[in-house]
């Protein structure tokens, strides 16, 4: 089914204006991808369950043939627009040869409906491959899934679930929800905030997010990447990739020594690798 797509500009406002963005980019990064006028970044807004919801898409102005989408899933829980602090990674898939397709999520930059963070909103993500068919320029044969923290978790869901993806890769994403929220007392008391109902449905709650429990599902190639001082411990990737071997599935991990949680000093890097990763999985 054909779908009309109505692509929203994006304001992208001054650098230090853009809270923890220095996480993600340079001032210089920044400046750049904003001045970079071979690309456009656009909202666009789609229904996921009845919900009006929204995908950031950065694409070239002009392309002569299909391009592979990157399918690129943030972290974080309600979120205004966060496009901003993303623009300069967009901008480096797409000098790659990429698409770059951002689900918002539900509750987030103006989208209906509640954010569950790993519960129905994962929906949102399975439906955007409605904007992807119908995106100019796209080919949707070529569709590969990126997560970052809560968007790994949400990639493995979405992978157990049968996205259409030819591969996949994670940095900074939780595998065994029980586990990170028993060493941290404070993202306990934010999960029962997230999750009111944690105290009577924590077995429920935890069996959905953690993909070190169903990793048998996970028949995407899947590219692993974590930091070594990340206070996420970095065992939880360890834990997944262990489970990965025992069932003989296609991955790669890489702990990177001295990287935080979004592996802020290897963003280059850790991106270049997640392209060759894709380009090594691509449909001819």
């Amino acid at each position: 089914m054909n779908l009309v797509l109505l692509f929203l500009a994006v304001v992208l406002p001054a650098y230090d204006s853009i809270k923890g963005i220095d996480r993600y980019a340079t001032k210089a990064e920044y400046e750049a991808a904003v001045a970079d006028k071979r690309y456009t970044l656009d909202k666009v807004e789609y229904t996921s369950d009845g919900l009006k919801v929204f995908a950031y898409v950065y694409a070239p102005k002009k392309t002569a043939k299909k391009l592979p989408v990157i399918v690129f899933n943030r972290g974080s829980y309600v979120r205004e627009e966060f496009a901003p602090e993303l623009l300069a990674m967009f901008r480096r898939l797409a000098d790659s040869g990429f698409i770059v397709v951002a689900p918002t999520y539900r509750q987030s930059a103006g989208a209906e409906g509640r954010d569950e963070m790993g519960g129905a909103d994962v929906d949102d993500l399975m439906n955007v491959m409605s904007v992807v068919r119908n995106l100019p320029g796209a080919d949707d044969k070529n569709v590969f899934l990126y997560g970052e923290s809560r968007g790994g978790m949400m990639t493995y869901q979405a992978i157990r679930d049968r996205f259409p993806a030819r591969a996949a890769a994670v940095f900074g994403g939780f595998t065994d929800l029980h586990a990170m929220l028993a060493a941290s007392p404070q993202m306990m008391s934010v999960a029962t905030q997230i999750w009111p109902d944690y105290a009577t449905s924590s077995a429920s709650i935890d069996e959905r997010r953690s993909a070190v429990l169903w990793a048998d599902r996970l028949d995407v190639p899947l590219l692993i990447m974590h930091g070594g001082a990340d206070s996420l411990d970095p065992g939880q990737s360890l834990a997944l990739a262990t489970k990965l071997q025992q069932l003989k599935k296609e991955y790669s991990l890489v702990i990177h020594a001295g990287s935080n949680h979004v592996m802020s000093d290897w963003r280059v890097e850790r991106d270049a690798m997640v392209v060759d990763w894709f380009r090594s999985h691509m449909a001819k």
